[in-house]
């Protein structure tokens, strides 16, 4: 079978998926992480992989960028490739004092700007949560790992360039950061009874104007992030 985005055949994505926005962050934790990595789809260069890791099976695949791109490519996923987990792994604008570049954050909920959630007609604002079993055991597992996250809300904005420069006043709120895709996976995964989570490292801040990584830093040093992941599909 196909989908109009994903060329791979039925049964060749694991149960759970990784889900980096960048196609070469896909292929990079593929080659790095997981054994005997095979290319299933590269429709549009979305580049995704199905390997081993610890002797379980795991799939990564690229979102693109945006709610509109993962909207597509996790639909796709959970509704005809029998997908129940996706693992958001990306990378976010730090809004607090306490976060700096290459700290985790696991998002318990995820705010949005946009009007992706518009298309089911309701009358109010649905509250984007992530799976409570993903969550509690990316947690579990960074302890194990030592690694420190932090545990909260973030911010699913539709826009990079902002005119209005107030993403600033989400920090009021308590909301941790800012990245363009965790909202839509989100409700995907409610609407369709599955799972997520977004594990998301800082890349930049609002708040440190003199932290910032580099793109390729971005694809292949993010490497707490993977690994919480990884620790975490294979629960799964």
């Amino acid at each position: 079978m196909s989908t109009p985005h994903n060329s791979a055949n039925l049964g060749d994505f694991a149960k759970t998926v990784l889900m980096p926005g960048d196609p070469l962050r896909a292929k990079f934790i593929a080659e790095t992480f997981l054994k005997n990595a095979k290319l299933v789809n590269n429709v549009r260069g979305i580049q995704g992989y199905t390997g081993e890791y610890n002797g379980k099976p795991v799939s990564v695949m690229a979102s693109g960028m945006g709610q509109p791109s993962i909207g597509i490519y996790s639909y796709e996923l959970f509704k005809f490739y029998g997908v129940e987990n996706i693992i958001r792994v990306g990378s976010c604008g730090g809004l607090t004092e306490n976060l700096h570049v290459k700290d985790v954050i696991l998002a318990m909920g995820a705010c949005t700007n946009g009007n992706y959630f518009s298309q089911y007609g309701l009358n109010g604002n649905f509250s984007a949560i992530a799976s409570y079993e993903l969550l509690k055991t990316a947690e579990e597992a960074a302890k194990s790992k030592n690694i420190t996250v932090a545990v909260g809300n973030v911010l699913s904005s539709d826009i990079f360039y902002d005119e209005a420069s107030d993403t600033l006043k989400w920090a009021e709120l308590g909301v941790l950061g800012v990245e363009m895709e965790a909202a839509a996976l989100y409700v995907n995964a409610a609407r369709l009874n599955k799972r997520a989570l977004a594990i998301l490292t800082v890349s930049d801040s609002f708040v440190h104007a003199n932290e910032i990584t580099t793109p390729l830093e971005r694809e292949k040093s993010f490497t707490d992030m993977i690994m919480l992941a990884l620790e975490t599909a294979i629960k799964f």
